[in-house]
């Protein structure tokens, strides 16, 4: 070890009588990078974490691509431009016609109004069967001749609804009168989902396509749109834009983003904001530390005096209180980086964080650190750190010998 390491290390120590209040500053300085470094990466893991759960239950209950028509009027052929779809695009792992529209829902207490959406008997396109936590994923008769329905927990809630409930559809086109009687379906709850999404929970019920063309009276082989879902999410907009191209008007096709635009732009919103902001904290902390090593530098003023009239160069005085300050930094970042794995390992196994799932659709804050922040993170802080340590280190390397003695005197 050369002496300039040496010297940093004791110095950093700061074992010598007399100088408690320079390791007080010494240690307010470690706690504000502790407290900047492990809020950010805290911070970053919980950003990361909601995007992921809400990426994962939007992706998981929409379709990736949904094709429909500009026109009030159905798909004419759908199951034609289904069979073009699977016969040319390799990447589509799932696809139906879907038939949907608006209805009202009434259960043996209450009314509401609800989406339906008619898929196949055994399933649509989207991972939903893997939201129902009451009854099952079943759109099959009972013994009664009754179709099931599955619908959200929200709704279930405005209806009182439970599995096993009995409910009827009613939808109507044009104005009620004797000769215009609205259309009737009678359902039993089979299965209730819940994603924590209002939007989805609330809104809307699938049941078997059969069902779904009477009561909107599309016939055939008609439907209101082609859902599409791909092996690879991450190839959405590229095939989406292939097939908008190669749609003939009034047909056009929209990814699951364009469809929930709002949601994954408050997520990106809180990506970008949120680091920004407390990515603050360890500026500050890392600009605390000019006054704790000039603080440093003023206290050793005599050693710095000794060193240069036994020799000592500027630039070697100047490295010592810069690594003095690269210790703080790094003792920081250590402790730093050990809380917000500590604070993942325990929110992960714990969920000690609730959350109002009506507001931010999820329970309980999820975490996901990336290591590349972890690198990002401590690079920058030791950039900062490493700068502001400079300016005291400069003054240091500066300071005349003859004077320090002569001022010891």
């Amino acid at each position: 070890m050369n002496f300039e390491w040496y010297l940093a290390l004791r110095y950093f120590k700061g074992k010598r009588k007399g100088s408690r209040f320079l390791s007080f500053i010494k240690i307010m300085s470690i706690t504000g990078v502790v407290i900047g470094s492990a809020g950010l990466l805290i911070a970053l893991s919980i950003v990361h974490g909601f995007k992921s759960v809400i990426n994962e239950k939007v992706l998981g209950f929409g379709p990736h691509i949904r094709i429909s028509t500009y026109t009030s009027d159905p798909l004419f052929r759908a199951d034609t431009l289904t069979s073009y779809l699977e016969n040319n695009y390799s990447e589509i792992a799932k696809i139906q016609p879907i038939v949907n529209g608006q209805a009202m829902v009434q259960s043996a207490n209450e009314v509401s109004g609800t989406y339906f959406k008619g898929v196949d008997r055994s399933g649509d396109v989207t991972d939903l069967r893997h939201y129902v936590n009451k009854g099952r994923y079943d759109l099959g008769t009972d013994s009664l001749g009754r179709p099931g329905i599955v619908i959200g927990a929200a709704l279930a809630r405005k209806l009182d609804a439970h599995v096993g409930s009995r409910l009827i559809a009613y939808t109507l086109k044009g104005l009620p009168s004797p000769l215009n009687s609205p259309d009737i379906q009678q359902f039993r709850v089979s299965g209730i989902y819940e994603t924590g999404i209002d939007k989805f929970d609330d809104v809307f019920a699938l049941v078997d396509r059969k069902y779904a063309r009477r009561l909107f009276d599309i016939r055939g082989v008609q439907a209101s749109s082609v859902e599409i879902r791909l092996k690879d999410p991450s190839k959405i907009k590229e095939v989406e834009n292939k097939i908008f191209n190669h749609l003939p008007f009034p047909y056009y096709s929209e990814t699951i983003y364009e469809q929930y635009s709002n949601i994954f732009a408050w997520v990106n919103l809180q990506e970008q904001t949120i680091p920004f902001v407390i990515s603050v904290m360890i500026i500050v902390a890392a600009f605390n530390l000019i006054g704790t090593v000039l603080m440093m530098v003023l206290e050793r003023t005599r050693d710095i005096g000794i060193l240069k009239t036994m020799g000592a160069r500027g630039k070697s005085v100047r490295y010592i209180f810069l690594l003095e300050g690269l210790f703080v930094a790094v003792t920081g970042l250590s402790i730093g980086t050990a809380l917000s794995l500590l604070f993942y390992w325990v929110q992960h196994t714990y969920k000690l964080i609730p959350l109002s799932e009506q507001n931010y659709y999820m329970s309980y804050a999820p975490v996901e650190p990336h290591g590349l922040d972890f690198v990002i993170v401590i690079v920058v802080t030791l950039i900062l750190c490493a700068l502001a340590s400079y300016l005291p280190a400069r003054v240091a390397s500066k300071t005349d010998p003859l004077k320090i003695i002569a001022y010891g005197r």
